[in-house]
């Protein structure tokens, strides 16, 4: 006999989605997205409905707004966005997940989700704040993590440099860099706000404000004998400066290239030549390699937040309808820290 749809609460008919409307030319606006209400369909066995109160927002999904190939499927016009939230379980068919499980999951951009129980992962949110699953225990902690433990992998006494270093990813991978030995850590943010809070918060023994200009000489005066780490989250001119500030041997982590998201051209890229001679080693990452140490990840993390070695910051957006406005914000940078969205 089938499992029938247990519930603590009044399960909904319809829920409310954010769907791509149309592909951005350049920059997205707000024209690009339509808030759509469709009704909720019944539960198959094997299923669950997550009422979701958090959803998250990243740069990524940029690159799933254009028709392109990539690592990961691009987004539909006139369907559904995706991307991670975080849940209660309000109705289920599955055995493994019961009513009234936190869970985290994919199907963010909508009030309500009906996944398949092997999508959707339980939290322990006595452990963290939800929200925390989408942040620092999340994948943007992941991504940190595995970027100084294995593709640029951080050594004792290192000089660390990171991009977008007020972001969600930046933010938390300063700190683990300190957690990591390093002896100096340098961040880029902008604006005289952001690179306070990186000395005042977040613990980088320097901070570069890209905003105001020469940052080639603010990287020389903040590493005079150069970086051995740079992890990059923006790409174009950051790039550029943080290969040729390297030490012989250093590393660098790609892990994004946010300045060339919605299509600019004309920076000029990193002198390869300059990389090969100093044999510095530029290495790519998805973080969905990195998903089989997700647990290692997490119980370290949740240590560090817990004795505070680790700290956090949210940029919270209120209600489904602000979502876009919160990925628009992202992609200009007025975040610091994570950016989310609270959904009930």
């Amino acid at each position: 006999m089938s499992n029938q749809p247990i519930s603590t609460a009044v399960v909904p008919v319809s829920t409310r989605e954010i769907q791509l409307a149309s592909r951005p030319d350049g920059a997205p606006t707000a024209a690009n997205f339509a808030l759509v209400t469709r009704p909720i369909p019944e539960l198959a066995d094997g299923q669950i409905l997550v009422r979701n109160t958090w959803m998250s927002v990243d740069p990524y999904m940029r690159g799933r707004m254009d028709d392109r190939p990539s690592y990961i499927a691009p987004f539909q016009v006139g369907e559904a966005m995706e991307g991670s939230a975080v849940g209660e379980v309000i109705a289920s068919r599955a055995a493994r997940i019961a009513v009234g499980d936190q869970v985290t999951h994919f199907g963010g951009w909508r009030e309500h989700a009906v996944l398949d129980a092997e999508l959707a992962t339980p939290i322990d949110t006595t452990a963290a704040a939800p929200q925390h699953f989408l942040g620092a225990l999340g994948t943007t902690g992941l991504t940190a993590y595995a970027a100084l433990t294995d593709v640029a992998p951080v050594r004792p006494g290192d000089t660390v440099f990171v991009s977008a270093a007020a972001g969600a990813v930046g933010s938390v991978a300063g700190q683990i860099a300190k957690a990591l030995g390093a002896g100096r850590v340098i961040g880029s943010a902008g604006g005289p706000a952001k690179t306070s809070l990186l000395l005042d918060e977040f613990g980088f023994d320097a901070a570069i404000d890209y905003r105001a200009g020469d940052l080639a000489g603010q990287l020389a005066a903040a590493a005079p004998e150069g970086i051995d780490v740079y992890l990059d989250s923006v790409g174009g001119e950051h790039l550029r400066v943080a290969v040729a500030a390297m030490r012989p041997k250093g590393r660098v982590a790609l892990v994004g290239a946010i300045s060339g998201y919605n299509g600019a051209t004309g920076e000029p890229g990193p002198d390869l030549y300059l990389a090969a001679t100093k044999e510095v080693s530029l290495r790519g990452m998805l973080v969905t390699s990195y998903f089989p140490v997700f647990g290692e990840y997490i119980a370290k993390a949740a240590a560090w937040l817990a004795d505070g070695t680790l700290r956090t910051r949210e940029t919270v957006y209120e209600g489904l309808d602000q979502a876009p406005a919160a990925f628009l914000g992202v992609l200009s940078g007025v975040n610091t820290g994570k950016m989310l969205v609270r959904l009930g």
